[in-house]
């Protein structure tokens, strides 16, 4: 398998940027007599680009107010193409950055290279950007977001890449299955001693890894898995595409996590941390590359990782996970039904086996060891969409269970409802992905009578969690509709772009289209910070996430290969920065050099965005939140 060509357009651009450098003096230069006494100005865009027939936001973030600042958009020969004057401040960022200007050239479709300058009452230019066909500018997006999910893998089946991965952690063939530990407090993840076996060894080589740890987790790999095998499926994607076969990889780790002859589901290999006195040394105690793990002697957990199950064999199994992977393996069945019907059936009745053994009466949700790590409680969605994708996946088998699965998946959607969440597409919240699907199965039902809730009703929820956001979007001075000061807000505007989209490829309404284009550019440069928050993307991107990988496989000062792709947390709560970042760890390269925070002025709105590779706060990589990128832009293209 090979990495996606699409490094290459954007070396294209870069050269095409640095040829407008003189093209940028020159029309400063025009604009001199005006701006002598203009206030400082930051022109944020979308860095990537805006697709021909979308909208078109900028922004001028001022250090001043300022009344009619004019604005030029200049294409690749220097030619101004379109102009206007900034009408009033969408509202205040900071005390330095008092006022944001709206910019908006939606009228300009033709394809090429361009920026924006400003002048008069206030100054500065943008940095260059594209503007094309949505598949031009979507597609590159959607490849190396694959590429990421490439670079996180673990076991015999790694791709180079750019990191030069190698194979790791292949003892986890035969993984020895442990009870759960004790842990020295409830939102901790430090552990009073060692764990114990209570199993034999079980297969679980292969998937990919969590985020900048090497742990695995079905919480995390089933909603990536979703999100790719659907944005496989939305997209027509080949088979033989990168995009499928990371999304069968995904689907044949997952695979292993089930045994379904004793009706195992195991949830987690590695051990996060250890014990406070350094007897027991987790993943989480040592910085290192993946495949040093392999001769580690001296560290029996991190060479022979432990594996901890759900629950007993046969034991009902926590809803969230039993709904989200039974929707992996229908998904599954779906892509395979035209090719290999002896595969979908096997993935369907895999998908229905799963499904009939949720516990539809939990206490605390299952999720990861410890469960503070991913403290989800949301379940009936959960159970809705795994529903859902049975049903949808019984439609293109024939299947003679699908009506009950319609019935089911009706319910908890109805169950759902009942519960007032309020919550987006997130890995914790998979409703959106259950009523565009739900609505679907329905629709080709012919919308039978008798379910708990109809096609209109999940239409109306859909739109619901959309228009919600938008309200705030509205007051926002970057169009943001996620909370800035919570955590993962990359990954709930990201949700929102999907979620659009998801609606409007069912419904075909489009009222909604600009409020899903404003948070993808928020995502790709449009925000006060004027960085894409996905690494390789844009002039401006994370370069020190905090992530083993990138960070040993770079040069001495951290800044070497990139991991191509990944989507950081991006901003935080401010308050989770007291006190600072903290020391390195042993082995770790210092990035950036210096610990020189380049972002510190654009610290707003109760938030905080750091580059350095010890801010597991803001620039953490995760599969979670670059799977709901992968499928926004996927749905995009």
């Amino acid at each position: 398998m090979t990495i996606p060509q699409t490094r290459s357009l954007r070396g294209v651009r870069a050269a095409l940027a640095a040829s407008l450098v003189l093209g940028a003096v020159l029309a400063q230069a025009s604009w001199a007599g005006s701006a002598q006494a203009a206030t400082t100005g930051l022109v944020r865009v979308n860095q990537v680009g805006y697709a021909d027939s979308g909208a078109k936001e900028a922004f001028l973030l001022a250090k001043s107010a300022v009344t009619g600042a004019g604005w030029k958009l200049v294409d690749g020969t220097g030619a101004t193409v379109a102009s206007g004057t900034t009408g009033a401040s969408l509202g205040s960022w900071n005390t330095a950055y008092p006022a944001v200007y709206l910019i908006d050239f939606t009228g300009v479709k033709a394809a090429g290279t361009y920026r924006i300058e400003v002048g008069g009452a206030a100054a500065g230019t943008s940095p260059t950007f594209t503007i094309g066909a949505s598949s031009t500018v979507f597609g590159g997006l959607t490849a190396d977001a694959t590429t990421f999910f490439q670079s996180q893998r673990d076991g015999r089946g790694t791709v180079p890449g750019l990191l030069n991965r190698k194979p790791a952690h292949l003892d986890d063939a035969s993984a020895t299955v442990y009870n759960w530990p004790t842990f020295t407090s409830s939102d901790g993840d430090t552990i009073k001693a060692a764990p114990t076996r209570i199993g034999g060894t079980v297969d679980v080589e292969g998937g990919w890894f969590d985020a900048g740890d090497y742990l695995k987790f079905t919480e995390t790999a089933s909603y990536a898995d979703a999100a790719l095998q659907l944005a496989a499926r939305e997209s027509g994607a080949a088979p033989t595409s990168a995009l499928r076969a990371e999304a069968q990889y995904g689907l044949d780790w997952l695979d292993k996590m089930w045994d379904e002859n004793t009706r195992t589901l195991y949830i987690q290999v590695g051990l996060g941390s250890g014990t406070s006195n350094g007897s027991v040394v987790g993943d989480h105690d040592v910085w290192r590359l993946p495949e040093a793990d392999d001769g580690d002697s001296a560290h029996p957990f991190l060479k022979n990782r432990p594996v901890f199950r759900a629950a007993a064999p046969g034991a009902k199994i926590s809803p969230n996970q039993a709904g989200r992977i039974a929707a992996d393996f229908a998904l599954g069945a779906q892509l395979s039904a035209a090719t290999d019907a002896v595969k979908a059936k096997r993935y369907l009745d895999t998908a229905a086996q799963i499904y009939a053994l949720a516990d539809t009466s939990p206490g605390t949700l299952v999720t990861t060891v410890p469960h503070a790590y991913y403290p989800e409680d949301s379940w009936q969605d959960d159970l809705a969409f795994g529903g859902a994708e049975l049903a949808l996946a019984g439609q293109a088998l024939a299947d003679s269970r699908t009506s009950g699965w319609l019935g089911q998946a009706a319910s908890w959607a109805k169950a759902y409802d009942a519960t007032g969440t309020t919550d987006t597409l997130n890995m914790y919240n998979t409703s959106a992905l259950a009523q565009a699907e739900l609505a679907r199965a329905i629709k080709a039902a012919g919308s039978p009578a008798g379910l708990a809730i109809g096609y209109d009703a999940l239409v109306a929820d859909l739109k619901a969690q959309v228009t919600g956001a938008k309200t705030r979007a509205d007051k926002d001075p970057f169009h943001m509709g996620a909370v800035y000061n919570d955590f993962d807000a990359d990954s709930h505007a990201l949700g929102l772009a999907a979620t659009t989209r998801l609606y409007r490829n069912l419904t075909g309404d489009t009222s909604l289209n600009r409020f899903g284009v404003q948070q993808s550019d928020w995502i790709l440069g449009a925000n006060a910070w004027g960085t894409s928050m996905m690494v390789g993307e844009g002039t401006t991107f994370p370069h020190c996430t905090a992530g083993q990988l990138p960070n040993l496989a770079g040069s001495l000062d951290g800044r070497g290969p990139i991991q191509l792709g990944a989507i950081v947390n991006g901003p935080n709560g401010s308050g989770q920065f007291t006190g600072g970042l903290g020391d390195y760890l042993d082995g770790m390269r210092a990035c950036p050099p210096g610990g020189t925070d380049a972002f510190s002025a654009f610290t707003g709105h109760g938030s905080t965005y750091v580059d350095d590779v010890r801010s597991w706060q803001s620039s953490e990589p995760a599969l979670d939140m670059t799977a709901s990128a992968l499928l926004a832009f996927a749905l995009s293209s």
